[in-house]
């Protein structure tokens, strides 16, 4: 079993209890956690014909009973992610049928029990992410049916045993994250089945021995993180089927052999942190497989291949701090089109940047500071549409600065332009780079006003300094906070008020009659404006104070307020204006609201029809919001009533609405940083969990959208909304109610008039998560008539198609930690938005596993302990994807008797089993 594989059907049951007991034709079931754990082990130690122990992700604590080594017909143990403490029991070396043990992620500690070498049909052991210590038993040698073994994430200490090159059928030999030391075994390279081999982040010295070029199934090596000393042996570059080979951070020496070119299955190559000399070789052009080429902060000299154009699918390139010089190969950026990160800071590198830059379309960072370049800089950058970090710092450039960057509306990072040669103005065009976080130019020749700077709202570090700016500094918030030396050197540069502004006392008396026109003449216009207005506001002045009073005052207001908060109907009635309107539903209007009487803003909304679906509507909200209380669900403070009108007061939120950030335009940062989707995901999640699963009765939100989402001053998630909301009803001859939601969003039972549950609000969240992902809207008119985004997502992943092509654009060249939680989150999309609802999750499921995402980047990442863990990681592929659509299998596949613990889906009809084990549980036990 795979790490994700692993992973997925962990996360997929967190947070389930269900236990299935089957013994001989006995099936019983429990709901209870800690029931369940009982049943679990009492059930196990009687029963000696027991072939499946399967419980995993339930909370489970203590010791491994020794006993369990009576079991003797056990043949699959499976007790990952619970919270098991102890050692290993020496006993599960009598268990002659076992095949797989997993206790991956729990607290056991103390050795590796060498008796599990006399489990003769073991194929998977995997004891990762424990604190287990010792070494690893030389006696696993004899295990030769042994195809995994996984030991990551431990205190693992002494060497790498020789033995386990008799394991002729190991495919997955992962020891990472531990303190393993001496020389890698040459032995390994007698391993013909070995696939994976990672050995990354322990203490391992010596050479990297050649003899593992005779592994020919070798597909990912990975030894980063050590003390490995040597060459890179040339053999490796030999393997037929490797595609990733991963040397970060060792003491690796010599030069990059030219058999290079012959590992045309290589994709990832990341040798950076080492002392490898030497130019690159120009055979590395016949990998046209190779996506990402990291060999920075090495001693790499010479210039750059060009030959390097051949490997047209690269999309990352770091070459940072090496001694590489001459200047960019011509045609260079012709051939790599893909590209997306390229930094080769801190080089030798000389000569003009081509102007073929502007090729890269999918460009995000491009980081060229530290080198030689000269000349001007091509306004063909501002091709790069996608770029969102460009920094050329500390080169020869010269001339002006190409307006067409200030047209690049994905710069958000960084826009770094100092220590060069730049003369001339700031480009007018600059003040469209309003996402811009930080800008600077110092240390140049350039001159003018910086007037154009004013709009960049978003800027949180600008240095302007050492230029020959003259005129006044931009009167905005962030320029009167802005440190004395980011300014510095511009002696024209006004920083307070100008002396010479003003010329001489004539120039200044001219100036003086002016404005005293100026005022007389708009004086005179008001006045005949006020004349005018009396005389015809005269007719309507009662009239309009009688309609006013009635619309606003009367009849009287009835009012309740939920907090302790002065709100009052008159100073809610002055803010009801078209400027702040803030939001528009299909029930009326929502304003801000200043209330001085309280010193606070709330959000109004204003219910402008009286017809009978808005006052359900209204109703409908005063009597769900007041019993919930979540921090994920927009809190009501009150409400107010009269004849015709009728107010719901909410907390505000700043942020607007998720619809908004996503499609609105909006010009912060965050619109474009995934952890800020996923912490809104959750954050939907849980509180739409709290609505099914915790109140009492449930409530079905039924109109859960993403303008229906609103964000908070930390874009934490409020639901909002509950106009059409209903007590969930699971009786079994409801009727269907009548037809609600959103187009886009509405969940396939409603147009066959079946049962609405919760899973029709799960459905819709699905939708809204894929909108998060893809960055689409639900109806996006690019999808074809009549098509949403799930049937988009469908069919590309149908045609097998790269899932990472429908990440939203903004989200591209983002670190492969971040793309992989993209993907997982977006298989978690698509089983929400499972045709049948008798598919999807419970939205309580679904919080899991989004949690699980972000809980230390799962358990890859666990096992990882740094960034590079990424690499280790196996792509979700669209077939992958697809199969997590399709209904969650319970263990009754399993042949023997088994017990199981947490399987996500069981039938409706085991509800009666589970009532009629609560009540004969203690019995059972007994």
């Amino acid at each position: 079993m795979g790490r994700r594989s692993k992973w997925w059907a962990a996360a997929l049951v967190r947070r389930c209890a269900l236990v299935m007991l089957c013994v001989g034709s006995a099936v019983v079931a429990a709901v209870d956690e800690q029931g369940a754990a009982l049943l679990a082990w009492k059930a196990t130690l009687r029963n000696g014909n027991l072939t499946t122990l399967a419980i995993y992700t339930a909370l489970l604590s203590g010791p491994i009973p020794r006993e369990l080594g009576r079991c003797s017909s056990l043949e699959n143990i499976y007790l990952y992610e619970n919270a098991l403490s102890g050692s290993i029991p020496a006993e599960l070396g009598a268990l002659k049928k076992l095949k797989n043990l997993l206790l991956w992620q729990n607290q056991l500690v103390g050795i590796i029990p060498p008796e599990l070498g006399s489990c003769s049909e073991l194929a998977v052991i995997d004891l990762s992410i424990n604190g287990l210590t010792g070494h690893i038993p030389a006696s696993l040698g004899k295990l030769l049916s042994l195809q995994e073994l996984q030991l990551s994430g431990n205190k693992i200490s002494g060497t790498v045993p020789p033995e386990l090159a008799r394991c002729s059928n190991l495919t997955d030999l992962e020891l990472d994250n531990n303190q393993i030391t001496g020389a890698i075994p040459a032995e390994l390279g007698g391993l013909p089945a070995l696939r994976m081999l990672y050995l990354w982040a322990n203490q391992l010295t010596g050479n990297i021995p050649p003899e593992l070029g005779r592994c020919t199934s070798l597909e990912a090596l990975d030894l980063s993180t050590n003390a490995l000393t040597g060459p890179i042996p040339p053999s490796l570059f030999q393997l037929p089927r490797l595609s990733k080979l991963l040397l970060i951070n060792n003491e690796l020496s010599g030069q990059l052999p030219a058999e290079i070119g012959n590992c045309t299955s290589l994709d990832r190559f990341r040798a950076s942190g080492n002392h490898i000399a030497g130019a690159i070789p120009p055979e590395i052009g016949m990998l046209g497989s190779l996506s990402f080429l990291d060999l920075g902060s090495n001693r790499l000299s010479g210039a750059l291949p060009t030959e390097l154009s051949g490997c047209r699918n690269l999309t990352f390139v770091d070459l940072h701090d090496n001694a590489i010089a001459g200047m960019l190969p011509a045609g260079l950026f012709k051939e790599l089109l893909s590209l997306q990160y390229l930094d080769l800071s801190y080089n030798d590198i000389s000569g003009a940047l081509p102007s073929d830059i502007g090729l890269l379309t999918s460009l995000t960072k491009l980081i060229l500071s530290g080198n030689r370049l000269s000349g001007a800089m091509p306004p063909e950058i501002g091709s790069c549409s996608r770029l969102q970090l460009l920094d050329v710092g500390g080169n020869s450039l010269s001339g002006h600065i190409p307006g067409s960057i200030g047209k690049i509306p994905g710069l958000e990072i960084a826009l770094n332009l100092s220590c060069n040669s730049f003369s001339g103005s700031m480009p007018s065009e600059f003040a469209g780079l309003v996402r811009l976080g930080v800008l600077d130019v110092s240390h140049n020749q350039l001159s003018g006003d910086l007037q154009a700077l004013s709009a960049l709202q978003n800027l949180v570090a600008l240095n302007v300094s050492f230029n020959s700016f003259s005129g006044r500094l931009p009167e905005t918030a962030f320029f009167a906070k802005l440190p004395t030396g980011d300014v510095e050197g511009n002696q024209a540069l006004c920083l307070s008020r100008c002396s010479g502004d003003v010329g001489d006392s004539e120039l200044e008396a001219r100036r003086a009659a002016r404005v005293a026109m100026a005022v007389l003449l708009t004086a005179l216009v008001v006045l005949l404006v006020a004349a005018v207005l009396v005389l015809f506001g005269w007719r309507r002045r009662g009239e309009r104070a009688s309609e006013d009073k009635d619309a606003e005052m009367s009849p009287p207001w009835d009012v309740t307020l939920y907090q302790k908060l002065d709100i009052g109907v008159a100073d809610v009635a002055r803010s009801l204006t078209p400027a702040n309107v803030i939001g528009h539903g299909w029930s009326g209007a929502v304003y801000r609201a200043n209330i001085p009487s309280s010193g606070v803003t709330v959000a109004v909304k204003k219910f402008q029809s009286c017809d009978e679906a808005s006052v359900e509507a209204f109703a409908c909200e005063i009597s769900v919001l007041p019993r919930v209380r979540h921090r994920n669900i927009v809190r009501l403070l009150g409400w107010a009533s009269n004849r015709r009108t009728r107010l719901l007061f909410y907390d505000y939120l700043p942020n607007g609405t998720l619809g908004g950030l996503l499609h609105g335009g909006a010009t912060g940062a965050a619109v474009v940083e995934w952890e800020v989707r996923l912490a809104i995901a959750v954050g939907v999640a849980e509180g739409l969990a709290y609505l099914h699963h915790d109140c009492v009765p449930g409530i079905i939100h039924r109109d859960v959208k993403a303008d229906n989402i609103l964000l908070g001053d930390r874009y934490e998630a409020c639901l909002a909304d509950f106009g059409l909301a209903r007590v969930a009803d699971d009786g079994a001859n409801s009727s269907p109610p009548p037809f609600a939601g959103s187009y886009g969003y509405i969940a396939p039972e409603y147009g066959c008039m079946t049962k609405i549950t919760t899973k029709s609000d799960v459905y819709s969240f699905g939708v809204v998560l894929l909108e998060m992902i893809t960055g689409r809207r639900t109806l996006d008119p690019a999808f074809g008539e009549g098509q949403s985004v799930v049937q988009w997502v469908r069919d590309h992943l149908c045609r097998k198609r790269d899932p990472a092509e429908i990440v939203d654009a903004r989200l591209q060249g983002r670190p492969d930690t971040q793309v992989q939680e993209m993907l997982q989150a977006l298989g978690i999309a698509l089983l929400c938005a499972s045709p049948r609802p008798e598919d999807r999750p419970t939205i309580k499921d679904v919080a899991a596993l989004l949690r699980g995402i972000r809980h230390d980047d799962g358990p890859d990442a666990r096992k990882a302990g740094n960034a590079e863990r990424a690499d280790a990681k196996k792509p979700i592929s669209p077939t992958k994807l697809m199969a997590l659509t399709r209904p969650v299998q319970t263990q009754a596949q399993v042949n023997g008797p088994t017990l199981v613990c947490s399987p996500l889906h069981y039938p409706d009809a085991f509800s009666e089993v589970v009532d009629q084990f609560v009540q004969m549980g203690p019995a059972f036990l007994d």
